[in-house]
């Protein structure tokens, strides 16, 4: 008979061996030994979170996927290329970004989809309200549905007309979250870029968003 010890002891099998393991590490492991379930303990940890963020970039969950896919891939042929001392998640996006420029260029008819949502440092989303609100700075009163879902698309609109740098920091910042370093890193341009970037995309939303007043009848 099996003792009540033996019954409740965790099995070693049960224990995450990568638990403890930073994200620079993992990567460090692969590049050194090309052990390949420290390369998928990565794409587990990075998988929604990138996913959600290409899903924003590209508006299409086809080509966020072939990104996405094609991001990994290129961390797998470029991975001694990281160089030790440097933080993996700003990598990665450079990686995905890189990716996601690349499928928009084959690939010009795209649309942005769910901008009224933003992605949390898990990978999963919440509502967070749309970015008019963050223009407005303060909540939005009570609207008629047609009336919201035309606010939905002008944001969305807007967004995707921005020019890609504007875009690209926009996306960065306010919707994965990053802070103003880490979305230099990915971009590979100074902090204060970063913030007068994303000073001057609200500024041409907050434009863009505005409605033009109609001509008077005489």
């Amino acid at each position: 008979m099996t003792s009540t010890m033996e019954q409740t002891r965790p099995r070693v099998a049960d224990v995450d061996p990568w638990a403890d393991w930073s994200d620079e590490d993992l990567l460090l492991e692969y590049r050194a030994g090309g052990d390949r379930e420290a390369f998928e303990e990565l794409v587990h940890r990075y998988e929604r979170e990138l996913y959600n963020y290409l899903r924003h970039y590209l508006g299409d969950a086809e080509m966020a996927e072939d990104a996405f896919q094609a991001a990994f891939l290129q961390v797998h042929l470029k991975c001694e290329q990281f160089e030790p001392g440097r933080r993996v998640r700003p990598w990665l996006y450079t990686v995905a970004t890189n990716q996601a420029i690349d499928a928009r260029r084959r690939n010009r008819r795209h649309r942005m989809v769910s901008l009224d949502r933003r992605s949390i440092g898990n990978g999963d989303e919440e509502e967070a309200g749309c970015l008019v609100e963050l223009l407005d700075g303060q909540d939005a009163g009570p609207a008629d549905r047609v009336e919201a879902d035309e606010q939905r698309e002008g944001v969305r609109k807007a967004v995707d007309d921005l020019p890609d740098s504007l875009r690209q920091v926009l996306l960065l910042v306010y919707f994965q979250g990053l802070r103003y370093r880490e979305a230099a890193d990915v971009l590979d341009i100074p902090v204060g870029t970063v913030k007068s970037r994303l000073h001057a995309a609200i500024r041409r939303l907050e434009h863009s968003l505005t409605p033009s007043p109609i001509p008077g009848h005489g």
